[in-house]
């Protein structure tokens, strides 16, 4: 069994990792696309758009696990099954449960790479593409913390500590330097909304004026905010739940309930995080029913086709029951691991019915 476990691996490892190039290479080539035409646009040269989607591949590489391990996985049982090396292999004694758990055993190397990528790899790049892209673009630098995201706009500091499904802003502070870097007011806002060309209405303003070595402070309701900031910007600069690590998804869904604010996107992203690679264990199992059934009847061609297919589903229904999971307040685990648990359940209906036939 060790040299059928050895010999499994490096076929299924194989395939997998030349699905890995071309699935890559493709995605890599429409990123390239779609950045073209910002080409231009600030300092924003082929050279950052070059960097900025050779950044971007570990978080396609994270994103493509449990559909290359899928595709890569179908592809090799199919070469089996076509070589009649699986029919060799079954008549000698191997069943279709040690068959699942030796893929499940292969499995654990794909999922223990995807957690290392996704964890320490595509996070940090992820968010160093956006900044270098948006700073290129509009001369910005930005960076998300605990206390929100701080914005470097010439010679202002700009501190939001939340931005809204609706694109307003909440707890708003604007630190304003001279010329020469000393600091003139600080303002503060409860709120703030977009209005058009880049003009904000803020409201329940507060401002801080440092004058002739004193203070003054002034209030007022609503006062309007002229900045290179718009919705679009701002989204671009804030980092997705879904391309944090698991550790800064923990902490910053602790954070906002210690403030009493709703933690459920960040806690359902959490848990995708973790369940994560056993998706890739899962999908691999997946594959050995198919490329039986599929087997028998067609040929490699259309295992390729079902396993893009297969993949294309389980990436739609993680969306899915994510949104769901939002709208509907579910458990964060149930809203995370319902797509995984579907897909193994899929799995081992199709091995009891294979076997009982």
């Amino acid at each position: 069994m060790r040299i059928l476990r050895a010999y499994l691996a490096t076929e299924i490892i194989a395939a997998t990792a030349l699905v890995f190039v071309a699935l890559v290479m493709l995605f890599a080539f429409f990123d390239l696309a779609e950045q073209i035409k910002d080409l231009g646009r600030g300092a924003y040269t082929l050279r950052w758009i070059v960097m900025y989607v050779l950044l971007q591949v570990p978080d396609r590489v994270y994103g493509l696990f449990p559909p290359a391990a899928l595709i890569g996985t179908l592809f090799a049982l199919a070469q089996m099954v076509a070589g009649s090396e699986y029919t060799v292999m079954r008549t000698s004694g191997v069943s279709t449960a040690r068959f699942a758990t030796t893929l499940a055993a292969i499995g654990i190397v794909l999922a223990a790479v995807a957690f290392v990528v996704g964890e320490f790899v595509a996070p940090p790049a992820q968010q160093l593409a956006q900044r270098l892209r948006s700073q290129a673009i509009t001369g910005l630098v930005a960076q998300e913390f605990r206390s929100g995201l701080w914005i470097k706009d010439d010679k202002n500091f700009i501190n939001v500590v939340e931005v809204l499904p609706d694109s307003s802003l909440r707890g708003v502070r604007i630190y304003e330097f001279d010329a020469h870097y000393r600091l003139r007011s600080i303002s503060y806002a409860q709120s703030g909304s977009y209005r058009s060309d880049r003009r904000w209405l803020l409201r329940n303003v507060s401002q801080t004026n440092f004058e002739n070595m004193k203070t003054v402070v002034r209030e007022t309701r609503e006062a309007t905010w002229q900045s290179v900031l718009d919705p679009a910007l701002i989204n671009v600069l804030l980092v997705k739940p879904e391309q944090m690590s698991a550790w800064s998804l923990y902490s910053f869904a602790q954070h906002l309930k210690e403030n009493r604010q709703k933690a459920l996107r960040y806690e359902i992203a959490l848990w995708s995080k973790l369940s994560y690679p056993l998706a890739v264990m899962v999908m691999m199992v997946l594959a050995l029913p198919f490329a039986q059934v599929q087997g028998r009847q067609t040929g490699v061609g259309a295992k390729i086709f079902a396993g893009i297919m297969l993949g294309l589903a389980f990436h739609f229904l993680n969306r899915l029951f994510s949104h769901l999971g939002l709208l509907n307040d579910w458990p964060p685990y149930a809203a995370a691991l319902s797509p995984t648990a579907i897909f193994l359940s899929v799995a081992v209906g199709m091995m009891w019915w294979q076997e009982r036939r």
